[in-house]
């Protein structure tokens, strides 16, 4: 098969079977017996070529199948499914924020939020998409926004682990601001070569398109029609401003036993230690096991192995944390969906709307170079206001924390009273 010369000989077209009506999903069977009949001496590159214009597969899809027919006389047709992507997958983080904030919002106004009032309130803001009831229940949820009830008491709050960890959270973002520790957020962001924001000029002499041509004008440089190469920003930044190297070479350059603000992407939490399986085998489940301490006086079943795995308690370290930690500094880790609390993110906001404002060539290179120059431009000034503003964001939700824990209390106490 790998042969780039004649792709068969006389004995073999002889055995090529005649063509049969396929099934769905197998055209690939006749078109290549169709080439070989007309074209006995093509050569594989060729016939390779031909198959992947004609199925509109890849080159190397055509090579396996190929391999496959001669080895075993059939085609094999993968039956894959296409995975529907849910709005909520749609969506970016900051539309999920805003959804959450919606909801806070009620809690703010003392006002019990329901399914319907936020429905309403979401799709009369321009800002968030609009939602269907059944598909904004089902994203509330992914949200980890739960329904507590108590008897007849039913009310939309969070998971209750979310809040033990915002709680928490915010209670050490403010005792570590007491102490005067200094705090550095860290995060990432993408920009695309070909993001750039859409301009548009309104002159009245002018009645379109066709005229504007006419008249020897231009509408200025086309927008790319694909988003064309992705840049991976990382960067870390304090009140005074951002640093200007990465996470291990910067560690010394930060001011003693600083607090480092991350979120919980999976670059941030690989463990420090690999946790068993049960695709570990019984010689690495005995080994992890003895180095834990654990005393295997006889022969295990890999199940019963397993059953003792599942009584140490993991070890939630991270890789980071403890390179952090060995360099002197603290890593403190965001709530999951609140971005709002990090100002990397209007520092972000910031930079990408400057980009995407001078980006007229869509060339990597010059986007870096848009990129660096805006960077630069973010001071410490525009870090402090960040900073401002995050923290009312922390206040405001440190409130309807407590509104929310003392309505709920209520409400319950209410309803229980009533029997």
């Amino acid at each position: 098969m790998n042969d780039l010369g004649d792709i068969s000989d006389p004995d073999e077209l002889s055995t090529i079977s005649p063509k049969r009506k396929n099934p769905k999903g197998k055209p690939s069977k006749n078109l290549y017996k169709d080439i070989l009949m007309k074209s006995p001496d093509i050569k594989y590159e060729d016939l390779v070529t031909n198959l992947s214009k004609a199925l509109g597969l890849g080159r190397e899809t055509i090579s396996k199948t190929i391999a496959e027919y001669r080895r075993t006389n059939t085609v094999t047709s993968p039956n894959k499914k296409r995975v529907k992507s849910s709005l909520f997958d749609k969506i970016d983080d900051l539309d999920r924020n805003g959804l959450r904030q919606k909801v806070h919002l009620f809690w703010l106004r003392r006002e019990l939020p329901t399914i319907d009032k936020i429905l309403i309130a979401v799709n009369e803001d321009p800002s968030l998409p609009n939602f269907k009831r059944s598909t904004l229940y089902s994203t509330i949820k992914k949200l980890d926004f739960v329904f507590e009830k108590s008897k007849r008491c039913s009310v939309l709050t969070e998971r209750e682990d979310l809040i033990v960890w915002r709680r928490n959270y915010l209670y050490n973002i403010r005792k570590y601001r007491q102490e005067g520790q200094q705090i550095y957020y860290l995060d990432e962001t993408w920009l695309n070569t070909g993001d750039c924001v859409d301009r548009v000029w309104k002159d009245n002499t002018v009645l379109s398109k066709h005229d504007a041509f006419n008249k020897g004008l231009t509408t200025g440089s086309t927008n790319p029609t694909g988003k064309g190469k992705r840049l991976i920003i990382l960067h870390i930044g304090s009140d005074k401003g951002f640093l200007p190297e990465w996470f291990e070479a910067i560690l010394p350059r930060l001011e003693p036993n600083a607090i480092i603000v991350m979120d919980n992407a999976p670059y941030h939490s690989v463990k420090l230690e690999k946790y068993p399986s049960t695709r570990w085998n019984e010689a690495q489940l005995s080994e992890w096991l003895q180095s834990k301490g654990v005393i295997l006086d006889r022969p295990f079943l890999k199940h019963e192995l397993m059953a003792k795995v599942r009584e140490i308690p993991r070890n939630k370290s991270y890789v980071i944390d403890k390179i952090a930690e060995d360099a002197g500094h603290t890593v403190l880790r965001l709530p999951p969906y609140h971005c709002e609390f990090n100002p990397i993110e209007l520092a972000w906001a910031m930079v990408k709307g400057y980009v995407k404002r001078e980006n007229t060539t869509f060339k990597i290179y010059d986007v870096r170079q848009l990129l660096h120059t805006t960077i630069e431009k973010v001071t410490s000034e525009n870090w402090q206001n960040f900073i401002k503003h995050v923290i009312e964001e922390e206040e405001k939700i440190w409130k309807v924390d407590d509104i929310m824990d003392e309505l709920i209390e209520t409400l319950c106490f209410n309803n229980n009273g009533r029997h």
